[in-house]
C-alpha cells in the first residue's frame, strides 16, 4: 500500500514570498507551449511566425487563468466560493477546471484569430498539439498538491495509495461502509486510485502523442481540433470512472460526474467538425 508523500505544496520559500508548485506546473506548461510551437514553425507547413506565437501565448496564458479559475468557481464549487469570495483570486491553492479554461482560451483564439485576419479552425489546429503538455503538467501539480484524489478502490489494486488529505471524506466512507472499518485503521485512510497520474498518462502524454503524430501532415481545416475535441473527452470521460466525482452544479444525484457532462458536448462537436467536408489546408 502507498502513502502520498505529502509534498510540500511550496517549491520555494522567499521570505513572504514563495512559490507553489502548482504554479511552476503552469509555468511549465507554457514554457512547453513556446518550444513545441517554435518546433512546429520550423517543421514548416504552418503560417505561425514566431513573433505571432509568442502574441498567442499571451492570449492563451489569459484565457486559461481566467476561464479556468471562473470554471472552478461556477462549475464544480459555486457554493464554496459564494461562502469564501476572496478564495476566488487564490489560484496559487489550486482549483482551475479544464473545461473552464479551455471555455477560455477559445474566446482568447477567437479574438486572436480576429486581430492576426486568419480563421478560428486554423489557429486551433495549430495550438492544439500543444495543449496537452501542459494538462500533463497540471495533473502533476495536482498529485504533488495530493488534491484530485481518485475514488476508493481494493488494497491489492496495483498503485493503490492513501491520501490523507482526504481522511474526512474517508471517514464519512467508511460510516457508511463499515466493512472497511479495518482497512481504514490498517492504513490510516482507504486505498484510492491514483486518479491525478491516469489522466496524466491519458490527457497529457497519449492525446500529445495521438496529435503530434496526426498533425505531422497537411489535414483539412478544423480536423486536428476535432481530434483533440474527441481525444480528450473520451480519455476525460474515461479516466472520471476512477477520480472521485465533483458534486458540481448538479451535486450527486446523477449517474455520470460533472466532468463526463462537460466531456460529452466536446465529443460530439468533435465528430461533427471531424466529418465536416473540408478542403486540406496548411495548419
Amino acid at each position: 500500500m502507498l502513502i502520498h508523500p505529502q509534498f510540500d505544496p511550496v517549491a520555494v520559500h522567499l521570505g513572504p514570498l514563495s512559490i507553489h508548485w502548482y504554479g511552476l506546473m503552469y509555468l511549465v506548461g507554457f514554457m512547453l507551449f513556446i518550444w513545441l510551437g517554435n518546433l512546429r514553425i520550423r517543421r514548416g507547413n504552418t503560417f505561425m511566425t514566431a513573433k505571432m506565437l509568442d502574441d498567442l501565448l499571451m492570449y492563451g496564458v489569459l484565457g486559461v487563468v481566467l476561464g479556468g479559475r471562473l470554471g472552478e468557481v461556477l462549475f464544480y464549487q459555486p457554493g464554496y466560493y459564494l461562502a469564501h469570495p476572496a478564495e476566488i483570486l487564490m489560484v496559487w491553492k489550486g482549483g482551475m477546471s479544464f473545461h473552464g479554461g479551455f471555455i477560455g482560451v477559445l474566446v482568447a483564439m477567437a479574438l486572436f484569430a480576429r486581430r492576426h485576419g486568419r480563421g478560428f479552425w486554423e489557429i486551433t489546429d495549430f495550438i492544439a498539439p500543444l495543449v496537452p503538455p501542459g494538462l500533463a503538467a497540471g495533473r502533476i501539480g495536482n498529485f504533488i498538491n495530493g488534491e484530485l484524489w481518485g475514488r476508493v478502490t481494493s488494497a491489492n489494486t496495483p498503485g493503490a495509495m492513501v491520501f490523507p488529505q482526504a481522511r474526512a471524506e474517508d471517514i464519512a466512507w467508511v460510516e457508511r461502509h463499515p466493512d472497511l472499518m479495518n482497512t481504514w485503521l490498517a492504513y490510516g485512510g482507504l486505498p484510492r486510485h491514483m486518479s491525478q497520474l491516469y489522466q496524466f498518462a491519458l490527457e497529457g502524454v497519449a492525446l500529445f502523442v495521438i496529435l503530434w503524430l496526426y498533425s505531422a501532415k497537411p489535414r483539412a481545416t478544423g480536423r486536428v481540433s476535432a481530434v483533440f475535441l474527441i481525444g480528450y473527452g473520451a480519455f476525460r470521460f474515461i479516466a472520471e470512472f476512477f477520480r472521485t466525482p465533483d458534486a458540481g452544479i448538479f451535486g450527486q444525484s446523477y449517474t455520470i460526474s460533472m466532468g463526463q457532462w462537460l466531456s460529452l458536448p466536446m465529443i460530439a462537436v468533435g465528430v461533427l467538425l471531424f466529418l465536416w467536408p473540408q478542403k486540406p489546408k496548411l495548419n
